[in-house]
């Protein structure tokens, strides 16, 4: 072999490397392309996704507490109250539905926020491109999904269970669910503000919600201004839209836009506070402390 012949080997060799290392391809862009909140949706519904997939003993596990909790409110009530709580089932159904939607949002960002601050993984979304707030409500949006479906499974074994007859018109339900639990999701907002401000406070988050069962069954029809609280409202219209057979299109402009208004105002609130109590725990030094 001349030396001209093992020069040439040589380039191609070396030319054979750099197209092994950096391949041509006109297709793809060399600046990396900004993420969207399309992405940081799809990302979290697949992380809630995979959660429930590869730990199926906790998922089943939530499913059997729920229903261990409505048995010994159904049998031992019928032990004691009788006929009066047969009358009342209906009510206690979708109360009891309505009551399981509402702790696992607001306990999706409330206790979840508090995970992250004892895992000092808090600074990650704080410095994220979307900032924490945006993460954080996707998270609560993903739990309010996959929540929806565990809790639709307790609803029907409910319903087989009692005997009731209850009208599931599901635009109607998921509609009026989903309205009464975003208030919630503002109530989870502030409480998560305050866990990153003052840490342990986990007594008084699982405190608040005992609470939610005293709005669920507030009479706001009877009582006016009991429906500017989180749930009241809402729960009364999914009462009668269950248990009556109303339709989403059937009740008052002035109830819906009632219920909108409250859970657009307490979601507002809440990001309010959560804001607050953020900026003071950076300016104060202690958003990654535990």
């Amino acid at each position: 072999m001349s030396t001209r012949d093992g020069d040439a080997a040589t380039d191609g060799a070396v030319g054979e490397r750099v197209d092994g290392a950096e391949p041509a391809d006109p297709g793809v862009d060399d600046e990396p392309r900004p993420a969207t909140y399309r992405h940081l949706v799809r990302a979290v519904l697949y992380r809630e996704y995979l959660v429930f997939v590869r730990y199926p003993a906790n998922a089943v596990g939530g499913i059997v507490v729920a229903l261990f909790f409505f048995g010994v409110l159904f049998y031992g009530g019928r032990m004691v109250a009788g006929r009066a709580l047969t009358d009342s089932i209906e009510g206690i159904v979708v109360g009891y539905f309505l009551w399981t939607l509402s702790v696992g949002a607001y306990s999706s960002i409330s206790n979840d926020i508090g995970s992250e601050v004892q895992w000092g993984t808090l600074e990650r979304h704080v410095t994220s491109p979307f900032g924490f707030a945006p993460v954080a409500l996707a998270k609560g949006a993903a739990t309010v999904v996959r929540t929806f479906l565990t809790s639709a499974v307790v609803l029907a074994v409910m319903v087989v269970v009692t005997g009731t007859g209850l009208s599931v018109d599901v635009v109607t339900v998921v509609a009026i669910a989903t309205l009464s639990v975003v208030s919630v999701l503002g109530l989870g907002f502030a409480a998560g503000g305050v866990a990153v401000l003052y840490k342990r406070i986990g007594n008084w988050l699982n405190l608040l919600q005992f609470g939610f069962v005293v709005l669920v069954s507030a009479p706001a029809f009877d009582i006016p201004w009991l429906a500017v609280l989180p749930l009241a409202h809402g729960s009364g219209m999914l009462q009668r839209a269950m248990v009556d057979g109303i339709r989403l299109w059937e009740f008052p402009p002035a109830d819906l836009a009632l219920l909108v208004g409250v859970a657009v105002g307490y979601l507002a609130l809440g990001y309010v506070v959560f804001r607050a109590a953020t900026n003071r725990a950076r300016r104060l030094g202690v958003l990654g402390d535990y």
